[in-house]
C-alpha cells in the first residue's frame, strides 16, 4: 500500500518516460537506477522493492551513480569516498615503479593529476579516513618513505600539503573568493551572498567585515551540510586578513594556506 507521498513520487517517475518520449529522447530502462533519499526514519517506512517504469521492473538501489558521484540513500558519501580511495590506490600501484625513475617534482605532478585532486565537500569523519590514507600513501611514494615511516611533518613542511579535511576547506574558500570577485559560476551568486548586499542587513557591523549571509537551517544532518549554509559559515570563520577584498587570488591562496598550516601546527602541539 503506497502512502500519498510515495504515490506522488512514483507518478513523477512514470512521467519521466513520457516527457523523454515527447522530447524525442530514449529512456533506457535496462541501465536506469532508482534510489530513495532521506533520513533513517523515513527510509525505514518504505516497503517498495521495485518500481515499474516503461513496462520494466527496476530494483530500488541503496547506491546509485550520478554524474560521476556515487550517491547513497543517506547522502553520507561514504561509498563515494571508498570508491575514490580504491581508484586512487589502483593508480598509485601502477605509478609506484614509474615514480622511482622520476624527479620529485615530476612525481608530485604525476600523482597530483590522478590522486590528490579527488576531494569532497562536507564529508563526515568516517569518509575522510580512507581519503587521508590515500593521501599518506601518495606522500610515501614521492618522499621514498617506507610504509610505517612517520610522514606528517614532511608532508606539511616539505610537500606543503594540507590534510584532507583542511584541503577541502581550502578549495571551498577559493571558490567563494572567485564568486566574490565575479570569477566563478553565476549559479553560486545566490548561495554565497555577502551581508553588505542585503537590504535589511547592509548597515550591520558584519557587512563591513565581509561576512556572508548564512540562511537558517532546520535540520542538523542535511541542513547544515548544504552548500548555502556550510560554505558561508566556513568563510565567516576565516580571519579578516584573509577575507580582505583587496587581495589578489595568489595573495589570498598564500594567506589562506599559511593560516591553515599555522592552525594545524598549533593544534598538534601538546603543552607539558
Amino acid at each position: 500500500m503506497l502512502t500519498p507521498q510515495q504515490w506522488r513520487s512514483w507518478s513523477r517517475v512514470g512521467d519521466i518516460g513520457q516527457w523523454m518520449c515527447a522530447n524525442q529522447l530514449k529512456l533506457n530502462q535496462d541501465i536506469t537506477q532508482f534510489i530513495w533519499l532521506g533520513g533513517p526514519q523515513q527510509l525505514s517506512k518504505l516497503q517498495l522493492q521495485t518500481i515499474m517504469l516503461g513496462g520494466v521492473d527496476i530494483m530500488i538501489s541503496t547506491e546509485a551513480m550520478c554524474l560521476g558521484m556515487l550517491l547513497d540513500s543517506l547522502l553520507t558519501f561514504a561509498p563515494h569516498a571508498q570508491c575514490l580511495s580504491g581508484q586512487s590506490f589502483y593508480h598509485l600501484r601502477q605509478m609506484n615503479t614509474v615514480c622511482k625513475s622520476l624527479t620529485e617534482d615530476a612525481a608530485t605532478t604525476t600523482v597530483h593529476v590522478y590522486v590528490t585532486i579527488r576531494v569532497l565537500h562536507r564529508v563526515n569523519a568516517a569518509s575522510v579516513h580512507p581519503l587521508q590514507s590515500m593521501l599518506n600513501a601518495t606522500a610515501q611514494i614521492i618522499l621514498r618513505k617506507r610504509k610505517f615511516d612517520h610522514i606528517t611533518t614532511d608532508v606539511r613542511d616539505h610537500l606543503h600539503w594540507l590534510p584532507v579535511q583542511q584541503r577541502i576547506e581550502y578549495k571551498v574558500s577559493e571558490v567563494v573568493y572567485r564568486r566574490l570577485h565575479k570569477a566563478a559560476q553565476t549559479h553560486l551568486a545566490e548561495l554565497c551572498s555577502p551581508v553588505s548586499e542585503s537590504a535589511n542587513c547592509g548597515h550591520l557591523h558584519s557587512a563591513a567585515q565581509g561576512y556572508l549571509a548564512v540562511p537558517h537551517s532546520i535540520t542538523t544532518r542535511y541542513g547544515q551540510r548544504r552548500f548555502a549554509v556550510s560554505v558561508p559559515t566556513l568563510w565567516n570563520s576565516l580571519p579578516l586578513s584573509v577575507r580582505d577584498p583587496s587581495l589578489t587570488l595568489t595573495q589570498f591562496c598564500a594567506h589562506l594556506k599559511t593560516v591553515i598550516l599555522q592552525s594545524i601546527q598549533n593544534t598538534s602541539i601538546v603543552p607539558t
